[in-house]
Order: structure tokens, then C-alpha cells, then sequence
């Protein structure tokens, strides 16, 4: 695909120009493409280097297998996928009103997907604005749990201090105007709210184990590759603290069954299991750790 592509001379993350590339990563969903990862030295963030444009990128989600997209059940790793979250929905919602301490406020979910966790508190009774960019997702989201999510150019239209809770489950490794989208969501958060971040953490044992081949690099569509160091930095940039971190358990068993086909042009699933267990043996009594991370934040 030809692309306008944004080349990085300082970090996205800090700012930092004491940045170099660390590996090449392929594309496995969509285009074949491969891509350069750099590192910053002094954030020890990561991310996508000659990214597409946020008005080029679009064609690198159309996949059939994307499945925050379509909710495609096609395919093993999809049908565990699907399997796994219709438990975790329920879970993710009871943290949600523990760190807060209320079981009804404003949720503002950001991007929404197919609308299932959106779905999911508008049924407890929370008041919840989702916001999807993917119209198909949207239509889905409609048809399939009953919720209207608006487009994501509303996120800069939503007023001071509106939030009791904001959730961006793996999104955030997504956005283009990551400094913009990080102030926009201090200043919508109210003074006593939560904001949920769930992203990849590729300090995690199995991404070392797969390296270059590890799936949640998933170029270009993550735009960035965060450590626990890099997300307090860029927490803490905005006049916000990360005051806890949750694991996300089944994370590291998907990851490692996508990333055993990606590294062996078909899955082994016993290997693949075991590689899972490996990583969250690592992060156990260490969330931060984990193969993906929930970052709990607070003004």
C-alpha cells in the first residue's frame, strides 16, 4: 500500500531524540509490509517508525480477522478469543465500580469496537458514551448490543470534568495525537475519576520469547509500543499518576498462539500454552510485568 507515512525524530512518547531502531516487524493480518520499531533510550518506550498517516492508515484494519472490527468468530484463535471475552466483560466492568466505588456514573469508552463492553455497563445502568471511528464497527455495535457509539471526532467536544470512569481497552497504542488524546482525557476525567488503560507491554516474557514475531507489535495499526516506565512518563506528562496496575491474564495464551503462527507458519498450541504460562509466571505478585497491563490512573 502507498501511504503518507509520518517519520519520527524525537520520541512520540517523551520527546526525547535519543531514539534508535531496535527490529523489524512484519505486518501478518493485512499487507505483508514490514516496518521498523525504534527505542527511546530515556523513556524506554517503542514505537512504529514511517507509520501511515491517520488518513492513510484505514486500509490496514480492513481484515475479515480483525476482530475489535467485525467480531468474527472464524478461526481457533478467534472462537477462544470470543469465548474468553464474554467472561472478562463482566470482570472488567466489577473493576470498574471497585477502583471508582459507584455502580452507576458517566462511563466515557473510547474506542468502543463492536460495542461489547460499552454494551456491557449500559446494561448495569451506567451512562455511557462509546466512541468507535470504524462505522462498520459501529453498525455492528447497533445491531448486536444495542448501543449507538458516535464517531471518534467527538472525543475533542466532550466538556471539563463530564467522567467518572474512562476506559481504553488497547486502544491507546492506536492513536495518532497521542500528547492531544492524553490531555483531552485530564481534562474530561472528573476530580475523583478513573481512567483505564489496557496496552500491550512488550517488556513481557513473551514478548521476548517471540521477539520480532511477537503479535501484539501488530505494525502499523500500534502505533507505539509501551513499557510500565514509558506509560508513567507519559501519565505523569499530563498531570495525571498511575495508582494501580492490573494483569490481564488471558492476554499473554492469545499473543503467544498468534505469535506461534506468525514464527512458525502454523500454531502450536501446546508450545503456545506453555509460552502463555511462562509470562504470567514472570508477572505473578509483578501486574506490571504481565503481557498486556490494565494502568489505573488518577489526577
Amino acid at each position: 500500500m502507498t501511504t503518507a507515512t509520518i517519520h519520527y525524530t524525537n520520541c512520540p512518547i517523551c520527546g526525547s531524540a535519543n531514539i534508535k531502531k531496535v527490529l523489524t516487524a512484519k505486518d501478518y493480518t493485512v499487507s505483508g509490509e514490514t516496518f521498523s520499531i525504534f527505542g527511546c533510550a530515556d523513556c524506554t518506550g517503542r514505537f512504529t517508525q514511517d507509520v501511515p498517516s491517520a488518513a492513510a492508515i484505514g486500509p490496514y484494519y480492513k481484515s475479515e480477522n480483525y476482530i475489535s472490527h467485525t467480531n468474527t468468530n472464524k478461526g481457533l484463535v478467534n472462537r477462544l478469543y470470543q469465548s474468553v471475552r464474554k467472561r472478562t466483560l463482566k470482570q472488567k466492568r466489577k473493576l470498574v465500580e471497585k477502583i471508582t466505588g459507584i455502580t452507576k456514573g458517566n462511563h466515557l469508552d473510547v474506542g468502543s469496537g463492536t460495542g461489547a463492553f460499552a454494551g456491557e455497563m449500559k446494561q448495569a445502568g451506567w451512562h455511557v458514551t462509546g466512541l468507535e471511528p470504524d462505522a462498520d464497527a459501529r453498525m455492528v455495535a447497533s445491531q448486536q448490543y444495542h448501543v449507538e457509539l458516535e464517531d471518534m471526532v467527538r472525543f475533542y467536544q466532550l466538556q471539563p470534568a463530564t467522567f467518572d470512569a474512562i476506559t481504553m481497552w488497547h486502544v491507546l497504542e492506536h492513536v495518532h495525537d497521542l500528547q492531544g488524546y492524553m490531555k483531552q482525557l485530564s481534562s474530561i476525567l472528573k476530580e475523583k475519576g478513573r481512567l483505564f488503560i489496557a496496552v500491550p507491554n512488550y517488556t513481557s516474557k513473551d514478548a521476548a520469547i517471540y521477539k520480532e514475531y511477537w503479535a501484539a507489535y501488530d505494525v502499523p495499526r500500534h502505533l507505539y509500543h509501551f513499557s510500565p516506565t514509558a506509560m508513567k512518563t507519559l501519565v505523569e506528562k499530563h498531570g495525571m499518576k498511575i495508582a494501580q496496575y492490573k494483569p490481564m491474564w488471558y492476554d499473554s495464551f492469545y499473543v503467544s498462539m498468534l505469535s506461534s503462527r506468525y514464527r512458525n507458519g502454523k500454531m502450536n498450541l501446546p508450545a503456545a500454552f506453555l509460552n502463555g504460562l511462562r509470562s504470567n509466571t514472570k508477572a505473578t505478585g509483578h501486574p506490571e510485568r504481565c503481557s498486556s497491563v490494565i494502568y489505573i490512573i488518577s489526577k
